[in-house]
């Protein structure tokens, strides 16, 4: 859980932008997206397969590829 406290002297919108960061950091709204819809082991592992062959491919035609 998140906790952001505010100073007695601190503007509110400090405080805002500091729950903003932190949301950000720890990918909150990442994991919220992904556990809207339910995947399939499977599924995920063959997306996972797909992009690192898209990946491979991209790096071997930009001649970045080791």
């Amino acid at each position: 859980m998140l906790v952001v406290k505010v100073g007695k002297k601190e503007n509110i919108n400090q405080a805002v932008k500091r729950l903003k960061r932190k949301v950000r950091n720890v990918g909150l709204i990442k994991e919220i997206r992904k556990r809207q819809q339910f995947d399939k082991p499977s599924v995920i592992k063959r997306k996972a397969k797909q992009k690192a062959i898209r990946k491979e491919k991209w790096l071997r035609e930009n001649g970045e590829y080791v």
